[in-house]
């Protein structure tokens, strides 16, 4: 209440308490007391805001440490005339720490430039020693010359140095530029010693490709000219007129074989194209097999399994499609012979023997393909005789 902090007097004198005793701070002839304290109160209150929005800014960060603690002195001041009732020894306490943690605030922002120019000063001198290994030991010379161009850019997003420092570290900088120049100069200047080697080197490569241009080895020959290209690329440059002939020359080669290449494996598309619609007309026949009568239905379709193993290779992409399909058509006609075989006897049905009979096929198929090596085969085979198996009673 305000009561608590002031006090008018007979006479309409309005006292606020303080440390020292009291202090008077305005008169109130309006009537009623409590209004009288409440309107001080509310002076008091307009202060009390200000130094909460000091506190929260601070606080935040969002307020300059300077400038708040200058803010704060100034509101201690008219706090001590202040026509106000209410905590002034509590306020005035808020304001003296609002000074205390501002001016805390401003020595660590001080350490955390005095940071920054060292983080700032150590960036440069890395810059300039790495300039200056670049002088002393790279040959790698259009890297190298890129790296130190970026190095300028990077130096010039580095702020917060003292001029003399920043001149110090860029003459460093200058100076390994200037020795990586000079060094680079020399070499290049060794190059015109080396195109005549350069040149038969390329000859050489060159007649390599030729030679190759009418082969018909398209896996190996095409591996021997991706070497070649990749020599031809390591290879020191020659002057440019000899350079763009043999150039020519060898992309006339390779065009040539790889013509030729493309044209036989486009017939070859041609010929998988042709097996995938062979493929699949058998597997729609095995897909309409009538499996009411199972030896005639088994028979259709080892005729149509042969049929299907003898046809060639088609396209990758269209293989397990065209595989799931036939061994759903299998699985078909096995599942109606296994449906019959459990409905007669295991000992007197001949259909058991027909089961026996495509196990033995398939073990033959099987011994077959590991003599082959081809290990697609083989797993094909595998699986058939898995399958076979498990029509067998155990």
């Amino acid at each position: 209440m305000a009561s608590e902090w002031g006090r008018i007097d007979s006479d309409g004198t309005v006292y606020v308490r303080t440390a020292d005793g009291e202090r008077v701070v305005g008169s109130w002839q309006a009537g009623d007391v409590e209004a009288g304290l409440a309107y001080y109160a509310r002076h008091f209150d307009d202060l009390a805001t200000e130094v909460d929005l000091l506190e929260q800014r601070l606080l935040s960060g969002a307020g300059d440490p300077s400038a708040t603690s200058t803010q704060a002195a100034v509101l201690r001041e008219q706090l001590q005339t202040a026509s106000v009732v209410g905590d002034i020894v509590g306020l005035d306490a808020r304001l003296q720490s609002v000074m205390a943690k501002a001016n805390e605030k401003i020595i660590e922002g001080s350490v955390v430039r005095q940071h920054q120019r060292d983080e700032a000063i150590a960036a440069k001198e890395a810059l300039a020693v790495e300039a200056e290994q670049i002088a002393a030991t790279s040959t790698s010379w259009k890297a190298s010359g890129d790296r130190l161009r970026t190095i300028v850019e990077e130096w010039k997003l580095i702020k917060g140095i003292d001029r003399k420092t920043d001149e110090a570290l860029w003459k460093r900088y200058a100076a390994a530029r200037d020795a990586f120049g000079k060094r680079r100069g020399q070499h290049f200047a060794q190059l015109d010693q080396q195109r005549e080697a350069a040149k038969s080197e390329k000859e050489t490569i060159v007649k390599q490709a030729e030679a190759l241009a009418e082969s018909t080895d398209w896996k190996d020959t095409a591996i021997v000219l991706r070497d070649l290209m990749t020599q031809w690329k390591a290879a020191p440059r020659g002057s440019k007129a000899i350079e763009d002939e043999l150039w020519a020359r060898f992309r006339a080669a390779q065009d040539n074989f790889y013509t030729r290449r493309s044209a036989v494996f486009t017939e070859r598309d041609a010929e998988y194209s042709a097996n995938l619609a062979a493929k699949l007309d058998v597997i729609t026949q095995a897909e309409k097999i009538d499996v009411s009568d199972v030896q005639a239905a088994q028979s259709k379709l080892r005729e149509l399994q042969s049929r299907f193993e003898e046809i060639g290779h088609i396209p990758r992409d269209s293989m397990r499609q065209v595989d799931d399909r036939m061994r759903a058509a299998e699985a078909r006609v096995s599942e109606a012979a296994d449906a019959q075989w459990r409905r007669g006897s295991q000992e007197s049905n001949p259909f058991l023997a027909a089961l026996r009979e495509r196990l033995a096929e398939a073990e033959a198929k099987l011994e077959k393909a590991q003599k082959s090596g081809d290990a697609a085969r083989i797993a094909k085979a595998e699986a058939e005789v898995a399958s076979r198996k498990s029509l067998l009673p155990s």
